[in-house]
């Protein structure tokens, strides 16, 4: 028999092994999508303000009609989990978001495109 062992005990031609661990990949992708959903709703419910409001944040414009007063947080379920956003407050005029409805705490069809459009780009 030939001896396949060098000096440190180590078998000669053994090749780096990459193991995959599946569930760390999952819960992985399961944040990043959690994350994606929750920057995206919180994006859109400031794209609202900025839309009622008729200036985006700090803009100083004569066809401004309000300025903003801060946010207040709010949890949503989606099927990633638990999101929490940032609702924008306004001053003098009521903001309704028509993202989500006032008293919905559970909400899957936003994530839903998020998630195909997450898998269209990987698959590119």
């Amino acid at each position: 028999m030939y001896d396949t062992t060098d000096n440190t005990g180590k078998t000669k031609g053994d090749s780096k092994i990459i193991r995959i661990d599946e569930q760390e990949i999952r819960s992985h992708l399961d944040r990043i999508v959690k994350g994606t959903v929750e920057d995206t709703l919180n994006s859109l419910l400031d794209a609202e303000a900025d839309a009622i409001c008729q200036a985006g944040r700090y803009e100083r414009t004569p066809d401004r009609l309000d300025t903003r007063a801060g946010y207040y947080s709010r949890k949503l379920q989606t099927k990633a989990g638990e999101v929490q956003l940032k609702v924008p407050k306004l001053r003098k005029l009521p903001f309704e978001t028509a993202i989500i409805e006032r008293y919905r705490r559970r909400e899957s069809s936003v994530e839903d495109h998020l998630k195909a459009l997450h898998k269209f780009y990987l698959m590119q």
